[in-house]
Formats: C-alpha cells, sequence, structure tokens
C-alpha cells in the first residue's frame, strides 16, 4: 500500500508527483474574478486545465457563473458535483451523447453549440422526446478556421433555423479567438481581437433586429482575456487556464498579475555527465508539444537558473545543466512547471495540494478520461 503524502514536503514525496499549491491556485482565481467583475463580464471558466470539481467549485466561490467543458461526460461529472450552470463549448453528435445531453437538462441548465442545423435538429427531436429543452449557441468561426458557422448571412440563416425548433431555447452566440494568442504586439493584438469580436456584435445585432434570444456572447481564452474583456459586446469569458498561469500563457501570450501554480516534483535518477542529468519524468508525466516544461528549482527551494529541460522520452527527461546546477546528485528532487497544464493534468490521477511546500491534502482529477 503506498505511503500517504498528506503532510509530506516536497523532498520527501515519492515522483513523479503531480502538485498545486493552494495560495496561488486562490490568488490567481481572486484576480481573475476581480479583473472580470470590474468590467462588468461574467466569468464561466473552462475546465480543461484541471479537470476537477474542487478547482471550479472554488472559481465559483469567487463569483464564476457555472463551467465551461468540453464533452457531455465532464459536464456530468460538474453537475453532479453540484455545478449546474454548464457550458458545453463544442458540438454534440450522436444519439448516444444526445440521449445523455437531453437526461443532463434533468438535473443541470446546460448550453451547448452548434454549427449547423443537423446538430440542432437532431438535439431538437431527443430533447422533445425526453420532455426537456436545452439552450443552445450559434458558434461562429471567427478566425480559427475550426469549426463554427460563417459570419454573416450563414449565422442569421441558421440561428433563424434553430429558433424555431422545438425542446431548443437559443440564448446567444459564441466564438473563440485562439489564433490570436501569441501575437507579440499587443496593439496588433488588441486590434485583430476587436475585429474577430466584432463578427460577434454583427451577429448579436442581426440576431436582436429579427427578435431572436442573444443574451450570451461567449468568447475569451487564456492567452486573451485581458484583451477580449474590454470589448462590450462580450458577455461572459471562457478563460480558465490562468488558474494555473502556465508558462505558455505568461510568456507566449502576454498575460500579467498571475503567477504558476503547479509544480512536478521530479527526481534525478542518473548523472551521465557533468552536463547533463536524468530524471524520472517523461512524457508520461509531462506534456511538451504546445510549450516546454521549465526547471523551477530543487525540492529544497534553491533555485536552479541554468537547468534546462532538452528532451523528454517515454519515462526519462533530460536536463541540460550549466554551471550554476552541476552540483545536483542522484537522489535529489526537482521542481519542474509544466508549459502547458491542459495537456499535462490528463496525465495524472491526482494533484497533490500543497502549502508553503507541504502537502495538505489529494484531489482526484475526476473528469480526467472523460471523452465521450
Amino acid at each position: 500500500m503506498p505511503e500517504s503524502p498528506i503532510s509530506q514536503a516536497f523532498t520527501e514525496l515519492d515522483t513523479p508527483a503531480y502538485c498545486l499549491d493552494i495560495d496561488t491556485l486562490e490568488t490567481n482565481i481572486d484576480r481573475m474574478a476581480s479583473f472580470l467583475a470590474e468590467r462588468g463580464k461574467q466569468w464561466r471558466p473552462h475546465a480543461k486545465c484541471h479537470k476537477t470539481p474542487e478547482v471550479a467549485k472554488r472559481q465559483v466561490a469567487a463569483g464564476a457563473t457555472g463551467v465551461t467543458v468540453a464533452k457531455v461526460s465532464e459536464a456530468e461529472v460538474y453537475a453532479d458535483a453540484g455545478i449546474t450552470d454548464i457550458l458545453i463549448a463544442n458540438l454534440v453528435v450522436g444519439p448516444q451523447k444526445l440521449a445523455r445531453l437531453a437526461e443532463l437538462c434533468r438535473e443541470a441548465n446546460p448550453v451547448v453549440c452548434c454549427d449547423h442545423f443537423a446538430q440542432a435538429e437532431a438535439l431538437s427531436e431527443v430533447c422533445q422526446r425526453a420532455g426537456v429543452t436545452c439552450r443552445v449557441v450559434i458558434e461562429m468561426d471567427i478566425g480559427m478556421n475550426r469549426v463554427g458557422v460563417r459570419p454573416g448571412k450563414d449565422t442569421l440563416e441558421l440561428a433563424q433555423a434553430v429558433d424555431r425548433l422545438p425542446g431548443i431555447d437559443l440564448v446567444g452566440v459564441m466564438g473563440y479567438e485562439g489564433h490570436l494568442l501569441t501575437i507579440e504586439d499587443v496593439d496588433q493584438k488588441r486590434r485583430e481581437i476587436n475585429a474577430a469580436i466584432g463578427l460577434l456584435a454583427n451577429a448579436r445585432e442581426a440576431m436582436l433586429a429579427h427578435g431572436i434570444c442573444c443574451d450570451i456572447v461567449s468568447a475569451g481564452g487564456t492567452g486573451s482575456y485581458q484583451i477580449t474583456a474590454d470589448c462590450d459586446v462580450v458577455t461572459e469569458l471562457q478563460a480558465g487556464g490562468g488558474v494555473f498561469a502556465d508558462p505558455f500563457y505568461l510568456e507566449r501570450c502576454g498575460v500579467t498579475g498571475l503567477e504558476p501554480s503547479l509544480r512536478l516534483v521530479a527526481t534525478v535518477v542518473s548523472r551521465p555527465s557533468l552536463e547533463r542529468a536524468i530524471i524520472d519524468a517523461g512524457r508520461k508525466a509531462l506534456h511538451w508539444d504546445i510549450y516546454p516544461p521549465q526547471v523551477h528549482s530543487t525540492a529544497e527551494g534553491r533555485s536552479l537558473p541554468d537547468a534546462v529541460v532538452k528532451s523528454l522520452s517515454a519515462e526519462h527527461g533530460t536536463i541540460e545543466l550549466g554551471p550554476q546546477s552541476r552540483d545536483i546528485k542522484i537522489g535529489d528532487k526537482l521542481l519542474l512547471i509544466p508549459g502547458y497544464s491542459d495537456h499535462t493534468t490528463v496525465l495524472h490521477d491526482e494533484f497533490q495540494i500543497t502549502r508553503n511546500g507541504r502537502v495538505e491534502m489529494t484531489w482526484p482529477i475526476v473528469a480526467r478520461g472523460m471523452l465521450r
């Protein structure tokens, strides 16, 4: 039986250990909630970075209206946890998923996206049979070139058709400006975000002019929320990853005022050369592709400014060591910051919740594996 991590310090943890600093998490939540409240925006944070009801509950306690997810199975997890205002920011297709979505409407108040009449028509039929009504938003392509109906005439015609369907309550539009997150020039980034969100504003005006409800205009990822929040037409923002403040957001997207709250504790298992250390955390513990993980410090808190994660294989990580880091030994434990937590969290079963470097509790990552 594995030893309980409760009350253990970083130096004592079996590794790899996925740790979340509770004080930093709550500070980030408060700062994001205050930032959006000051601008009169609702906050419906996406749960993809944490997949954990305990985090979502703290966001709701800070003022969030609910939660955003990607799959019906995730929505079921949060509904079971008592969070009932749930945006499924995805297209729900297939009889099994639609039946579960209709059933979810009995205990929660979900909103689901559509970008084609076929999706809405199928949902309408299932909801009628179940005797429920489901809220819907039209998803528009505002530049991502992924999903979404084309702006303009196509959006209005789809909204008019969906609005006539029984069992569906059309409540607004949604778009994601994710293609603009990493623009370095702040003025250019603001101009292009304003132009993209302007497409949602045009759609809202057209819907209202035709007597169609558009109470919700949803947008805003973590990498853009500090600009998108200034767009008047947006009613709610989905930015969720800021609570972890990954290096991707801070260094590539220019997000300010937040601090990384995650640490992966790993053990040095080999020192093949003076300039190289091998840790027991590879691609099965850390995700590399969006943004590389960073070496933060030793488990005792000593900074390692010239230690760099050079590569990851399945179970090993190679750390390149500069002159200030070459004294680390086999058995030493290092703290790494995941570069992009959305793809790292799903590799773990639980967060070790830490305060001042010591584990206070464990939170299971309940929505891990919820892909349907």
